[in-house]
């Protein structure tokens, strides 16, 4: 049998769980954020049922601008507790299977299995989480963690989009994208539909003349690793390729880092009111940092100002401490490097742990 990875992406997790709860508002836009009052400034869509997408509300967008797209839209308040119980109905269902699950969020983990028939597996997989509990999922079977993840997209979408599909399999939620079809299917595609890359990383690889998959796949490594540096450039071509990783663990990722922003209700404008409330910031991340037993080496302050321009600081601690009133005086000092003249929407402070080999 063979090894293959395949990545589990629930569908519209957050509303459908809100959805399973309140059957009634099943076919109903559904959009979930802050405090489910649209009619309250700052708040963010945590997401939108496949309903409420087609008005073009999307996750991330202020709950007010999603309110004007979607007026009649059902609103709901985000509830945590609600979704970490649900995902962990679903890895525990994966679990139920001789696979390795690797849990990435609430919505998405990858599955390692050694099989003949990944495709079978993939439906297996997909009518157990809907039977033990009524959610969907869909499925991206790969020879690497980089296909499979960029197969779930095209299980999502319907055939019509989704290109050529030889060896790709015909059930519904589930697509196969390999070393066998990699060329036929993404060679044409915009750097931006590869995972990892972005808008602003596709405006980059555009002015090296790089615009399609094949233009990566084919670009000089020296350009990219001038450009980009030299672990960054040989990972954007290797991307190109469709090269990735084949590892599947359950070992929980150790954390890295803590952070903690807000977005305040009225913009702050006097400098005081922003330093006043990084130092509560701060002071927050770090207590919750300690309670943990950790460690901490680096400091990093956001400040999102009206216009929503995000510039980040950072600064490594001379050294690694617990104590609350260095994070903050430090996150305070970071402070200084930015121009304060326009209003702060948002502040955040992220703490950087020490590794426990090291602490």
């Amino acid at each position: 049998m063979s090894w293959w990875v395949l990545h589990v992406d629930m569908d519209q997790f957050i509303a459908a769980v809100e959805i399973r709860r309140r059957p009634e508002l099943r076919g109903l836009p559904v959009v979930v954020g802050g405090s489910g009052d649209p009619t309250q400034p700052r708040q963010v869509v945590a997401t939108a049922s496949y309903e409420a997408r087609e008005y073009g509300v999307h996750s991330g967008m202020p709950v007010r601008a999603a309110y004007k797209k979607c007026p009649e839209a059902v609103f709901l308040p985000s509830d945590p507790a609600a979704y970490d119980a649900a995902s962990a109905e679903v890895m525990d269902t994966l679990r139920s299977f001789p696979v390795v699950v690797e849990v990435w969020g609430w919505d998405e983990c990858f599955v390692g299995a050694e099989t003949d028939d990944p495709e079978a597996l993939a439906a297996e997989l997909r009518a157990a989480v809907v039977e033990r509990t009524t959610l969907t999922c869909s499925v991206g079977i790969g020879d690497n963690k980089t296909r499979a993840k960029l197969a779930t997209n095209f299980a999502k979408q319907p055939r019509s989009h989704a290109g050529p599909f030889e060896g790709a399999g015909t059930a519904p939620g589930i697509y196969r994208l390999t070393a066998d079809n990699w060329r036929s299917v993404m060679d044409h595609r915009p750097v931006r539909d590869l995972w990892g890359i972005g808008s602003r990383m596709e405006r980059n690889l555009n002015e090296l003349g790089v615009v399609t998959v094949a233009d990566l796949a084919t670009a000089d490594l020296d350009v990219l690793k001038k450009r980009f540096g030299p672990k960054m450039g040989a990972w954007y071509a290797a991307l190109g390729r469709g090269l990735g990783d084949t590892q599947v663990t359950d070992i929980p990722r150790e954390p890295v880092s803590r952070s903690r922003e807000e977005t305040f209700p009225e913009d702050l404008v006097e400098r005081p009111d922003v330093e006043r409330e990084l130092r509560r910031i701060a002071v927050h991340v770090t207590e919750d940092v300690v309670a943990e037993g950790r460690t901490i080496q680096r400091v990093w302050v956001k400040v999102r100002f009206i216009s929503f321009y995000t510039p980040i600081k950072s600064r490594k601690l001379p050294t690694p401490t617990r104590d609350p009133e260095i994070i903050a005086t430090t996150a305070l000092s970071l402070l200084e490097k930015f121009d304060l003249h326009r209003p702060v929407r948002l502040l955040g402070v992220r703490v950087e742990f020490v590794p426990p080999t090291a602490s």
